[in-house]
């Protein structure tokens, strides 16, 4: 006769979009996890702002589940719970990004699990594959689209010739966008998920403040176009990447040529490319946002540690973070069509090293548009040649500049 599964008990900090979405997935997944673990989980107790006492939800809990988001007090109700010998399970990039190394050295000198999955990416299982799949794997460079509501909104710009701002009230209409947007379209939020990454991939400390991140807030449909008739298409990228004996870590607008595997990825999706010489490249992507998807996440990782691995090891390297890089650059100018034009911004990038791969121009008089490709440099001296060029009699407005990733894949 089989005895009954013993009792795991689940206690759940946040019942918001993802807390109550997870407490309608564990009672409804419960026995599936019970055959798997022997154990069946059970929620024991939630904490809301309204709602429950923290000391009640740990006291009866073997696991916590956090998915109250921002810094404070989930800091100290993780740091609580883990110090009282509880496996805590967090969907919170804001606080790992932040407070990550604190987190993961309380998870190992007490004996608990710290499992983050649902903080990046989504459903993509990108965390456990570098820890556990890849962990003896030198990474090279991680890339990634790890926000949807940008991919969303800029797969509506180039595909329907939406602004800026229509395609960002459509995101919000159907729930891919916050009521304040500003962490996605600013690029804080996929930086604080490629510090996370970035710390698992280079096994070194990664804060956010040591990410460089630019949003999409300035661009039109005008560039979208452009990059159509360059073969181009754009997207909201995280890149962490070994650069010397440093890394560098930065999200930015980038052009993408057609063959690159992130480039067919739209719409609310997200999608993570991993290089390293051992493996070549891998791809994984999948649905990035979503109270459903991200509790799925959160309950992949409380399985986990019902059976549990060892917790995030200590950094065994401290890197230097490096924030001039080499990029190729798209480059739109919007000048008065005189001869000697061309030349003399040809010029001006030759003198910082800059060579040109590719020009388009539109437009006669003193409404010509002038957009070309660049061969890579070094960020600074690209920058420095557009602020001359932006200091010459013909040029009509601030020039704009995107990065444009160079590497195709097949």
């Amino acid at each position: 006769m089989t005895s009954e599964p013993k009792t795991f008990r689940v206690g759940l900090l946040g019942h918001g979009t993802v807390g109550s979405a997870f407490a309608e997935l564990l009672p409804a997944r419960a026995d599936r996890i019970a055959a798997i673990t022997g154990m069946r989980p059970e929620l024991t107790g939630i904490l809301t702002t309204s709602r429950g006492s923290f000391e009640e939800v740990i006291e009866d809990a073997d696991l916590v589940v956090e998915v109250m988001g921002g810094l404070e007090p989930a800091r100290d109700y993780v740091l609580r719970a883990m110090r009282a010998g509880k496996h805590v399970v967090t969907a919170n990039k804001q606080l790992l990004s932040h407070h990550g190394e604190e987190l993961w050295a309380a998870a190992r000198e007490n004996g608990v699990q710290l499992r983050f999955e649902a903080a990046v990416a989504g459903v993509v299982p990108v965390i456990r594959v570098l820890q556990e799949t890849l962990a003896g794997a030198h990474v090279e460079r991680v890339t990634g689209i790890v926000n949807g509501t940008t991919n969303f909104i800029l797969t509506q710009m180039a595909q329907n010739g939406s602004t800026y701002a229509e395609a960002l009230a459509e995101a919000q209409e159907l729930g891919y966008a916050e009521t304040d947007p500003t962490d996605d379209v600013t690029g804080r939020d996929a930086a604080a998920k490629m510090a996370i990454l970035a710390r698992l991939a280079f096994d070194t400390p990664v804060h956010i403040d040591q990410v460089s991140y630019e949003g999409i807030q300035h661009i039109t449909p005008e560039d979208l176009q452009y990059a159509h008739d360059l073969g181009l298409g754009l997207k909201l990228i995280g890149t962490a990447e070994r650069v010397g004996e440093g890394i560098a870590v930065h999200v930015h607008p980038a052009f993408l040529y057609h063959g690159h595997p992130l480039a067919s990825v739209s719409g609310p999706f997200n999608a993570v490319t991993i290089e390293s010489a051992d493996i070549t490249e891998i791809t994984l992507s999948g649905p990035g946002a979503g109270g459903a998807q991200t509790a799925s996440a959160v309950l992949g990782d409380l399985v986990s540690a019902m059976i549990p691995p060892a917790s995030t090891p200590e950094t065994s390297a401290t890197l230097e973070v490096v924030a001039d890089v080499e990029s190729s650059f798209y480059l739109h100018l919007e000048v008065a069509d005189r001869p000697g034009v061309l030349a003399q911004v040809a010029q001006l990038l030759g003198l910082q090293g800059a060579s040109v791969r590719s020009v388009v121009q539109k437009g006669l008089g003193d409404n010509a548009r002038l957009v070309m490709v660049v061969h890579p440099l070094l960020e600074s001296r690209f920058y420095a040649a557009v602020e001359l060029i932006a200091g010459l009699d013909f040029v009509r407005s601030k020039p704009r500049a995107i990065r444009v990733v160079e590497e195709e894949y097949t």
